[in-house]
């Protein structure tokens, strides 16, 4: 089903609002002392950290093309439930934001990035994402005997940190057949996943549009 998007309105200032303001600065400006206190403001503002800018997400014309296109959804908080069946269990708790993207046929996609405290943190977050996605044939197969999952290992990508890119196909016990590919890439302190799936094998997957999704993922964030 297509997501549906609210986009909520700005409230706009009332002018009464901008005359009081405007009229507090005159005033401020006119008391005595009113400039040394105006240099020392801007000073304290000059000396104060930037705050960092958020990661960027992919576009989704950045995704592997498909015949209907994409549609984009917000960026929202949150680990998305989307990457649940792999990574749900394996994710240590950050402050996650993600996107999701679907097609009006079968195939959807996702993205999901966190900023780690330090370039080290988010090394040992990406390698730990990568290793649950490495097992996670094995554990749907456990954890649901009517499904036959298979992982592959596909490639590393040069880009910042790196990206890896794995790929997951199951098959139920009643015919669904399911292809996943998975990305994991990395810069510095930051870590993004891409997701994306349709129905079918590793045949239909579109190998090479998604290793250049999974690099404009990183290169994208900052």
């Amino acid at each position: 089903m297509p997501i549906r998007t609210r986009v909520a309105a700005l409230a706009a200032l009332t002018a009464a609002a901008l005359a009081v303001g405007a009229a507090a600065t005159a005033q401020a400006g006119a008391a005595p002392g009113g400039t040394a206190q105006k240099n020392a403001s801007v000073q304290k503002n000059a000396s104060a950290p930037k705050k960092a800018a958020a990661p960027r997400f992919l576009a989704a014309s950045e995704l592997p093309p498909h015949p209907t296109g994409w549609t984009a959804g917000p960026v929202t908080d949150g680990f998305p439930e989307q990457l649940a069946y792999c990574l749900g269990e394996g994710v240590p708790a950050y402050d996650y934001r993600h996107r999701l993207f679907h097609t009006e046929l079968d195939t959807s996609a996702v993205q999901v990035t966190v900023v780690t405290g330090s370039a080290a943190k988010g090394k040992a977050l990406a390698d730990r994402l990568n290793k649950e996605i490495r097992t996670c044939a094995a554990r749907l197969e456990r954890l649901y005997p009517e499904i036959e999952a298979e992982g592959q290992y596909f490639d590393t990508l040069p880009v910042e940190e790196g990206a890896t890119v794995h790929g997951l196909h199951t098959e139920t016990s009643y015919g669904a057949t399911d292809v996943n590919l998975l990305s994991v890439g990395r810069d510095g302190r930051t870590v993004t996943v891409v997701g994306w799936g349709q129905m079918g094998d590793f045949d239909d997957a579109p190998l090479a549009a998604f290793k250049k999704t999974a690099k404009k993922a990183v290169t994208k964030l900052y």
